[in-house]
């Protein structure tokens, strides 16, 4: 009230304070912020990367020019976060989307996509991907705003130079918050952002000054300027759903890091696409998907791996597949099919066929996946997998431990 009275002294008399039922909505479904995360397929142990982008030139999908970060800043959420670890998303603004084209977004986001960036719907589904998030990579849009407003760490990928007016609330935020450095490594920055988070309050004021109210607010001014009685029964917004599953897809080849901790415990770390050799001590071998872009790459796999229904009869059962591909390629050493969300088939190169399944008490599994890389090191190793079959495996993916059962699976006639 006090900037408009500055601004535009004619409008005060009519100005009306009625609170922000995007936030209202966003404070009522926090409560839901866990089933949101499963929404967006993130699992135990991983932070939900969010980038956003609102519309204007300044903005991080904007026309940087030679200071643009995007385009190196895309494929470093993938290849440079262990996908074990991070989950990467993004939002874009619907004139992003209305101004290029979806064929253009998809395609100038293809390779980020492959590697595991999931584009949340613009409309329906960013409230709750805001929500689910663990750290918001953004510009001066109000998503970066609403996501501050939450008590969320946000980066800023780019601050815009003007468009804001300097005593705006959010021009204040941009000015102290956090910004992005193209030059050092992602992970690093993540990692310094989170530890020394402290909520900011000035975006939880400043969003609302009356927090929760908003329905009511505009009911009642909304009545009052018909000139008619308010319904007697409370008035409220439409809460924010439940978006569909958006299941993670990587198809980029994923080079793959492990070490062996003993008792059979491996630790392992999973990069997609990555441009140089991923740092840390270990085995290095290569993942590749069966729908990778590139079919040459299935050629120096190590491991194979593609996931649907078990009784898909396009590709035959498990044992079926997993055998084909090892015909296919001599080169590779193991094949997974994955047939579940927290388990896969999986076949040797000397032939024997295993069951790796995940802790059906674990709420949120790993990527079977990983477990199919996790046993080629135990293997590459010159260990065999008859030594896991009845304590099991541990796969560590970062700070998560998890049980992995390793089964012989009988030969069907």
């Amino acid at each position: 009230m006090e900037r408009l009275r500055a601004a535009c002294p004619e409008a005060a008399p009519t100005a009306v304070l009625a609170g922000d039922p995007c936030f209202d909505r966003m404070l009522a479904a926090l409560p839901y912020r866990a089933r949101f995360r499963r929404a967006l397929d993130v699992r135990r142990g991983q932070r939900l990367v969010l980038l956003n982008s609102t519309w204007n030139p300044d903005s991080l999908f904007g026309d940087g020019g030679g200071e643009d970060v995007l385009p190196s800043l895309l494929p470093r959420l993938t290849a440079e976060l262990p996908a074990d670890e991070y989950r990467p998303a993004a939002v874009l603004h619907p004139n992003i989307w209305h101004g290029h084209g979806p064929g253009q977004i998809r395609a100038w986001l293809d390779r980020a996509r492959r590697g595991g960036l999931t584009l949340v719907d613009p409309l329906e589904g960013w409230r709750q991907a805001l929500i689910a998030a663990d750290v918001v990579i953004g510009d001066g849009g109000s998503v970066s705003y609403y996501a501050a407003a939450l008590g969320t760490p946000v980066l800023m990928g780019t601050a815009p130079s003007d468009g804001l007016d300097a005593g705006s609330p959010v021009a204040a935020f941009v000015r102290q918050a956090p910004r992005l450095s193209p030059y050092v490594p992602l992970r690093a920055q993540l990692d310094t952002l989170l530890a020394g988070h402290r909520p900011l309050p000035d975006p939880a004021e400043l969003v609302s000054s009356a927090p929760g109210a908003a329905a009511a607010l505009l009911r009642r001014h909304f009545y009052r300027l018909i000139g008619i009685p308010e319904p007697a029964e409370p008035a409220l917004l439409d809460p924010l759903p439940l978006p569909p599953h958006e299941p993670v897809s990587r198809t980029a080849p994923m080079r793959v890091v492990t070490r062996l901790l003993g008792n059979g415990e491996i630790e392992l770390s999973r990069y997609a696409d990555p441009r140089s050799e991923p740092a840390g001590d270990g085995d290095a071998h290569t993942a590749v998907h069966e729908d990778t872009l590139d079919p040459g790459r299935l050629a120096l796999a190590d491991v194979i791996h593609r996931d649907g229904p078990a009784d898909d009869v396009r590709f035959g059962t498990p044992e079926q597949w997993t055998a084909e591909v090892l015909a296919r390629h001599p080169h590779c050493a193991l094949a997974a099919h994955v047939t579940g969300a927290g388990s896969c088939t999986v076949r040797t190169r000397n032939g024997a066929l295993l069951r790796l399944a995940g802790d059906p008490a674990a709420a949120d599994p790993a990527d079977p996946a990983a477990y199919a890389s996790a046993l080629h090191a135990w293997l590459a190793a010159g260990k065999a997998p008859e030594d896991l079959s009845a304590a099991g495996m541990t796969v560590r993916t970062g700070a998560c431990a998890h049980r992995v059962s390793v089964t012989p699976v009988p030969p069907t006639r």
